[in-house]
């Protein structure tokens, strides 16, 4: 698209202004927009979790970031708003949105990733996914702070912090980017970093997508040539003994590991190690960035409590993409979360009463993620989100494929998160908040009071409309 059709696909839309659907149409000619009717409307308004049913005004598909502020001055002068989205992991809480006004920005087409090995630096498009950066980089034995599965979106990833294997010892990975390329309200493409729209810089490293779209990341690699990771599964019936010793363990371990440790209900299938799938265990998944001979010391309490199955090892970064084993491509998921602290004997009861063995429920995964080390750090150059508060990280999902699944598993997940709530520390980690939830109770006072000065200054009519928003000051 040239500048020249944009600037007449704008006046457009100022024409159209009584009649946003026109005005919308009259950007088909440049941009895949879909509106409702349209063929393609159902499948591109689909997203990586097919229980949220989002109905919006229409779903744009753009392949440029020239098309991406097309899209966005033109919404805007029809007086509509912009959801950007990547995969979908997270899209839940924009149902709390008038999605009859907003238009859906999918940016799944644009996926390119750049790779400089000289600098090991990554610059990546706002569609991409981890898998797609964790190959690339790999091939320079480099590695990157990626999720938990290759299909979560980058994006929305490191808008909301991101955190998983490496992070005890790297921090979140929303403090590794080095510079964002931005569409603004207006439909401007600026560049923002440590010396250019620095405010904006700061809020978008855990701030979430309330600012702009973000059409392209640049951010830090790191020179791993193997990792020791793995993990260690015991039967259901041990789950007391080993969750007990694992939450005594988890606060004061080395900040070279990172773990997970959860009871799992995997249905059996060809995806599914036969070790996890068919019926409830005990899983506890992990990293350790040391050598090999210090990775077996800080692992040796872990080994004492005597796994089935022990997978930990020497490998390359890139095969533990897949390590945690989510599912992949569009699946319905219901989900609840809170931050912890410290998980006394009493904490560990009111887990395992409502999951632990005998117990009747619906989730797939009850999760129990380590925090600590570099993550109860602020980071000295971070944004607004480069800690977290707390010693564990409580995620409960469930699939949610029918309604009755989707209540029920809304209901257990719930009901963990409650169980729990009296050793809570009263915050969440947005990226894991599956519904709308009161944003400024995860940051700090201040700030708090800085995102919303900044959404003021960049975003004043509250053109954009994320899952976790923030509003104008």
């Amino acid at each position: 698209m040239t500048l020249q059709s944009q600037s007449v696909l704008t006046g457009a839309a100022r024409e159209d202004a009584a009649d946003p659907a026109a005005g919308l149409a009259a950007l088909a000619g440049s941009v895949t927009i879909h509106l409702p009717g349209d063929a393609g409307y159902d499948r591109a308004r689909t997203l990586w979790n097919t229980a949220v049913d989002l109905r919006p005004a229409a779903v744009a598909e753009p392949v440029t970031a020239a098309e991406v502020s097309a899209v966005v001055a033109a919404s805007r002068q029809l007086g509509l708003k912009v959801a950007p989205v990547s995969t979908g992991h997270n899209a839940g809480p924009l149902v709390q949105h008038d999605l009859a006004s907003t238009v859906l920005v999918t940016l799944e087409a644009m996926r390119k990733v750049e790779i400089d090995p000289m600098t090991a630096m990554a610059k990546v498009q706002g569609g991409a996914q981890w898998g797609d950066v964790i190959d690339a980089a790999a091939e320079h034995g480099l590695a990157c702070l990626h999720g938990s599965s290759p299909d979560v979106g980058v994006g929305g990833y490191l808008l909301g912090g991101g955190i998983f294997l490496y992070a005890r010892r790297l921090g979140m990975a929303t403090s590794s980017l080095t510079a964002v390329e931005i569409v603004l309200a207006d439909g401007q493409l600026v560049r923002a970093d440590r010396t250019q729209h620095q405010s904006l810089f700061w809020a978008l490293r855990g701030g979430g997508g309330s600012f702009g779209i973000v059409t392209s990341f640049e951010f830090s690699l790191y020179p791993l040539a193997t990792v020791h990771a793995g993990m260690m599964v015991w039967d259901i019936d041990d789950a007391e003994r080993v969750v007990r010793a694992w939450a005594e363990w988890a606060p004061e371990a080395a900040e070279e590991i990172t773990t997970s440790m959860r009871i799992l209900n995997l249905p059996q299938s060809p995806d599914i190690p036969e070790t996890v799938g068919g019926r409830p265990v005990v899983c506890m998944d992990g990293a350790v960035l040391a050598d090999e001979a210090r990775a077996q010391r800080i692992l040796a309490p872990l080994r004492q409590l005597s796994p089935k199955v022990d997978t930990f090892a020497q490998v390359p970064p890139s095969s533990i993409a897949r390590l945690h084993m989510d599912p992949e491509g569009p699946t319905p998921v219901t989900a609840d979360t809170a931050l912890l602290g410290r998980l006394t004997d009493e904490a560990v009861d009111a887990f395992l009463a409502c999951v632990g063995p005998g117990t009747e429920h619906s989730l797939l995964s009850a999760e129990l993620r380590q925090l600590g080390g570099a993550l109860a750090r602020r980071h000295p150059d971070g944004g607004a989100l480069s800690r977290l508060d707390g010693s564990f990280l409580l995620f409960a999902a469930a699939i949610a494929d029918t309604a009755e699944n989707e209540a029920r598993g809304r209901r257990d997940a719930a009901g963990l998160v409650e169980s729990l709530s009296p050793w809570g520390t009263g915050r969440r980690y947005l990226n894991f908040a599956e519904a709308p939830v009161d944003v400024g109770d995860n940051y700090g006072e201040r700030e708090w009071l800085t995102l919303t000065r900044v959404k003021a200054a960049y975003d004043p009519e509250s053109v954009f409309a994320a899952n976790h928003p923030v509003p104008s000051a």
